[in-house]
């Protein structure tokens, strides 16, 4: 019987591909760990890039790191296209940040409308961050927004309880911004505050690691304290993108 040479399928070639560069990944992940020497594992995903065929290492903290095949380097800095003058790892990072809006527990936070409230905003704010109470005064100035704050305690055991009698307020959204706007002290009260516990996961889930952290509505994130000009036009560019 005469010998035939048949090539293989584009489909076989496809899946040989992708299994050899998850092999490579495999490889890499494991590599990085043995050089860390991290008692618990501590990536959250390694990617092979375009730009010179680096691999992307993401941790589970959201730091960045690329390395070679072998992981006989560590590159720790932005990785800059020279051809679109693109920061590719600032690009990442925004990516990697941002959110899906609708996604969010919207029950879990204190509601408040300035004005039609027709544009929105979450932030995660600690009661006890004084950037949380001066954002707390630009967003007096700001117009037409629908505010979703999610009580975010992680300063200290005080933040929790103010956290707490805050959520359990007959009317929360006043009783929040006469906290951070005028200074008064909330009414010692109980209530099932569960809430702040979830916040306070979901907040880890996401990252969160200082506030204010803010949300815009097509997922885009800041971190601090922005001005009234700033949170403006950041809602509109956010707006303007959901739309789309």
């Amino acid at each position: 019987m005469p010998f035939s040479f048949r090539l293989p399928s584009l489909t076989g070639l496809l899946l040989l591909a992708a299994a050899s560069a998850s092999a490579d990944e495999a490889s890499v992940r494991k590599n990085f760990e043995a050089f860390i020497k991290a008692p618990i594992p501590i990536v959250e995903s390694v990617t092979r890039i375009q730009q010179g065929g680096l691999y992307e290492i993401l941790l589970v903290s959201g730091d960045l790191y690329y390395t070679d095949e072998a992981v006989s380097f560590l590159i720790d800095g932005s990785i800059i296209d020279t051809k679109t003058r693109k920061n590719i790892t600032s690009a990442r990072m925004e990516k990697l940040v941002s959110i899906d809006f609708k996604s969010l527990p919207l029950e879990q936070a204190v509601k408040r409308v300035n004005g039609n409230g027709k544009r929105v905003l979450a932030t995660f704010e600690d009661p006890h961050c004084g950037f949380c109470k001066k954002l707390g005064q630009e967003l007096q100035k700001v117009k037409n927004v629908t505010i979703y704050t999610f009580l975010y305690p992680i300063l200290s055991p005080e933040s929790e309880s103010m956290s707490r009698h805050i959520w359990c307020a007959k009317d929360k959204a006043a009783t929040w911004v006469n906290w951070v706007v005028e200074n008064k002290t909330p009414a010692a009260v109980d209530c099932d505050s569960a809430a702040i516990d979830r916040n306070v996961t979901l907040g880890k889930k996401l990252r969160i690691t200082g506030t204010p952290t803010l949300f815009f509505a097509d997922g885009s994130r800041a971190s601090g304290y922005l001005n009234a000009d700033a949170l403006e036009q950041a809602l509109d560019a956010g707006k303007a993108r959901t739309d789309k």
